[in-house]
């Protein structure tokens, strides 16, 4: 009898099909290439540390890279990013392994970085993963300038409650099963 597939499974190969079919017009891979820049600009600016990073790396173009979608990106003058003139050549070209979304997803929600090839210089690759591990959208705080301090602590709250509990969900179906005579199956 064959072994069920599993559902995420089945939705990952009918996200290959419809990623390798549906390919969007260039101007809307553009556009929202530079609404993903404006909002990593806008993260960026509340770091000033991770400013005076990318400032020393000024001109530099690094190209991210996962199945079919492709970005690169260049360190202006102001610490800030840009998107790379069509035609520049990346010092740094950093590929995500992982096929799946869900894969990324999952890993995400146990706090884990997505398994990445990485090509070309190691100093920029090491600046590069500095912002990744230091740099963090204050989602909390543009919420409050919007609807206030306390509804938006409130908010925060309960969706941190909520990405607590998808980690531990995810957590938990992720751990090796440990037969009853291991310490997960024991008592204290």
């Amino acid at each position: 009898m064959a072994t069920p597939s599993s559902p995420f499974s089945l939705l990952g190969d009918l996200f290959n099909r419809i990623g390798e079919r549906l390919q969007p017009p260039d101007w809307a891979v553009h556009e929202i290439q530079h609404r993903v820049v404006l909002f990593m600009n806008h993260v960026l600016q509340q770091e000033p540390e991770a400013q005076q990073r990318l400032l020393r790396q000024q001109g530099r173009v690094v190209r991210f890279q996962w199945r079919f979608v492709t970005m690169e990106l260049v360190a202006t003058p102001a610490g800030l990013l840009d998107l790379a003139p069509a035609g520049s050549t990346p010092e740094l070209t950093l590929t995500v392994i992982d096929d799946s979304p869900f894969d990324i997803a999952r890993a995400t929600l146990r706090g884990d970085k997505p398994s990445v090839q990485i090509v070309g210089d190691v100093q920029l690759a090491a600046e590069v993963n500095w912002l990744v591990d230091h740099v963090r959208w204050d989602v909390e705080d543009d919420l409050a300038r919007v609807i206030g301090d306390v509804p938006a602590h409130t908010l925060g709250n309960g969706v941190r409650r909520v990405v607590g509990a998808l980690r531990q969900f995810v957590g938990d179906r992720s751990a090796p099963a440990v037969g009853a005579g291991g310490a997960a199956g024991r008592a204290e």
